[in-house]
């Protein structure tokens, strides 16, 4: 049944269709960064596995609820891991890297998710959808903080 909220059912879509994205990244990202938990070594080995599962724990959470959030708005979320790799901007990584190499690629994606939502939030703005905008911009909040503590290990 579609929701009757004062949204169009076009501005409907696009709120879905941003949502979808933004999905299909912190998926990607959750994957990685719980890849990167397993796999780091070196000096700093114990902080950055939980650094990482912090951060990966979090990231989880934050999939649920967007998920939910596209059902709110009247559809189904795509949950196959093709799916996401099709609707994500971030890419996998299949290679095993060093610890300086996971940092700066977690850095990296979580950057290009930051510039990727704000983007969605200001189309959000023109939706009329006020509840994706601000649920966005809580995903935003998180990110910049995930990226503020990864940016502290790089010199």
């Amino acid at each position: 049944m579609e929701p009757k909220i004062g949204i169009t059912k076009k501005d409907l879509n696009t709120s879905i269709d941003c949502l979808t994205v933004v999905l299909a990244n912190e998926m990607l990202l959750y994957v990685k960064t719980r890849k990167f938990h397993w796999n780091v070594s070196g000096n700093s080995f114990m902080e950055l596995h939980k650094l990482f599962e912090a951060h990966y724990t979090q990231l989880e959470h934050t999939i649920d609820e967007i998920a939910e959030r596209i059902s709110k708005l009247g559809a189904k979320a795509i949950g196959t891991m093709q799916e996401f790799i099709d609707h994500a901007s971030l890419k996998e990584n299949p290679k095993t890297v060093e610890q300086k190499d996971m940092i700066q690629e977690l850095l990296a994606d979580h950057e290009t998710i930051l510039k990727e939502l704000r983007d969605y939030i200001e189309k959000m703005e023109d939706t009329n959808d006020y509840g994706t905008a601000d649920f966005l911009t809580s995903i935003l909040q998180q990110h910049e903080t995930q990226a503020w503590t990864i940016r502290k290990y790089i010199n």
